[in-house]
């Protein structure tokens, strides 16, 4: 006999259902709001005249970018004694890819992650631990990013009183740096934060802050990891920039680098805002309203945000294939945990 399911199950399912549909509208309307706006002789102008070899250009940006995600990757398990062959976590980073592009949620490629590589760790604690870390440092190398872009283009960001520019992203670059040191530098003052949650579940609460501080000491051990994985993340957060410039390039779009280095990444970070599809809608609004600001058509940035998502998503159709044809678990060199 089948068991039967929990009881909020179905009101669980309903939820998820509604909080999809709200976002489903939310990047519909801001869709059908910009599309309203545009003027289709000059998008198609620009459109059919793209340059092959840029948008190929592009895809390669794109690839060396995933090379670096996977060499940062592996660059954290090494600190925690895990050594995956780099051809492995570069084949397991591009179905994450897939995954990210092709699901209603930008987690689902953390979750492959995590489930690739827990069983060589021993613990899926361990591996979850590894790949927020890994998202906590692509964040700041992001927010670093901005903040230099709006330093060397200070107007794109400025509201005209003051209240806004690069200060404010050198602020929340330097709140996120203060706030990340204490938890690597001091393992277990984030496990005795959390020693509240023990009230769920005593025994099993335990266990895994035990795991989540030794995982964090081993971090403290190795600092030419975290340095490493924080150089990679600066530069793929400019190959990123550089990607959607060379898309730009591809249209004879008159745009820089250093104003790209500040739209882009706060595209990133408006994304991370759970109100949409896929970031649909909310991306190509923020597009638009820093292009107007540098006295560009809103068809121009219709038009790099959508082409940089279709390339993005043509290539994770990569990911998607390797999904397919790799079978059992990690090929590992050598997978097992540090005595620590």
């Amino acid at each position: 006999m089948n068991p039967e399911p929990a009881p909020d199950a179905g009101p669980s399912r309903a939820r998820g259902l509604i909080f999809f549909l709200v976002k489903v509208a939310i990047s519909g309307g801001l869709l059908w709001l910009l599309f309203t706006r545009v003027d289709f002789a000059r998008l198609w102008a620009l459109a059919r005249n793209a340059s092959l070899s840029w948008l190929a250009g592009a895809l390669t940006i794109y690839l060396a970018m995933v090379l670096v995600s996977a060499w940062r990757w592996g660059l954290l398990l090494r600190a925690q004694g895990l050594h995956f062959r780099f051809r492995w976590l570069t084949g397991s980073f591009l179905v994450a890819t897939f995954f990210n592009n092709f699901l209603p949620s930008n987690i689902g490629g953390d979750v492959i992650r995590i489930a690739d590589t827990a069983l060589a760790a021993g613990s899926k604690t361990l591996a979850t631990t590894v790949v927020l870390i890994d998202r906590g440092i692509g964040l700041l190398g992001l927010v670093l990013l901005a903040a230099v872009g709006a330093t060397v283009v200070p107007a794109l960001l400025d509201d005209g009183g003051g209240r806004l520019g690069p200060g404010l992203l050198w602020l929340a670059f330097a709140g996120a740096v203060l706030v990340a040191a204490p938890v690597l530098m001091i393992p277990q003052a984030l496990p005795r934060l959390l020693q509240p949650l023990r009230v769920l579940h005593p025994e099993w609460i335990d266990e895994r802050l035990e795991r989540l501080g030794g995982a964090l000491g081993r971090f403290r051990e190795a600092p030419g990891a975290l340095l490493g994985c924080f150089v990679g993340a600066v530069a793929v957060q400019a190959a990123l920039v550089a990607f959607y410039l060379a898309i730009a390039h591809s249209m004879s779009i008159p745009i820089k680098f250093t104003e790209l280095a500040v739209i882009v990444p706060i595209s990133f970070l408006v994304q991370m805002a759970p109100v949409s599809v896929n970031g649909f809608g909310v991306r190509e609004a923020t597009f638009g309203f820093y292009f107007a600001r540098l006295g560009l058509p809103l068809e121009s940035a219709l038009l790099v945000s959508f082409v940089g998502a279709a390339l993005m998503m043509l290539f994770s159709v990569s990911g998607g294939v390797t999904y397919l044809v790799r079978k059992g678990h990690p090929p590992v060199q050598q997978a097992l945990k540090s005595p620590a």
